[in-house]
């Protein structure tokens, strides 16, 4: 009968530091295997905080009446590795949205879009969309994208989105997505 416990990990592990935070990597079998030194949650990857503000934000967000599209846009803040609000936008069009995003920064975006169906309904789906340039910094992209899945527990939508280049976020794109 054979053990389902984890077997033990080699007593010598190499160090690695990303971002100033020390890993342990340990040779295995099934490839390297990462163990962030301060992580504090069993299976929790993200290497920035979420701010309170962003999460009494992505509440009222989630909840409001609006019938226009909107959008919070969300930063990391790189000094504090926190991320915080950007802006809250009312009544901005996809393509107005695609300008307000920086060139080559990375950004998260909960956008609600007021899409009129082809039998005349009208509904206002909510979605996710994590924007990272192929040419932002790599200690950025990295920040972004360790932290992505934490945030999006946070916001909770099914409707998760990404894109690298902002070109691609366009009304045409979002439709297709969303339908």
């Amino acid at each position: 009968m054979t053990s389902l416990e984890p077997q033990p990990m080699s007593p010598t592990p190499t160090c690695l530091h990303v971002l100033n935070r020390p890993y342990r990597v340990y040779p295995e079998t099934f490839g390297t295997f990462l163990e962030q030194s301060t992580q504090s949650e069993i299976g929790d990857n993200r290497i920035c905080d979420i701010s309170n503000e962003v999460l009494e934000e992505l509440k009222k967000f989630r909840f409001r009446k609006s019938v226009t599209n909107s959008a919070l846009i969300l930063k990391v803040d790189r000094e504090k590795q926190c991320v915080v609000l950007d802006e809250l936008i009312d009544d901005i069009s996809v393509e107005e949205l695609q300008d307000t995003l920086p060139g080559h920064q990375p950004r998260y975006v909960v956008y609600t879009y007021k899409m009129i169906h082809d039998d005349q309904r009208i509904s206002y789906p909510m979605c996710f969309i994590f924007y990272t340039p192929r040419d932002s910094q790599i200690e950025l992209q990295m920040m972004y994208a360790c932290t992505k899945s934490a945030l999006q527990r946070e916001v909770d939508l099914t409707r998760v989105y990404e894109i690298r280049e902002l070109d691609e976020l366009t009304e045409d794109w979002l439709r297709s997505k969303l339908k």
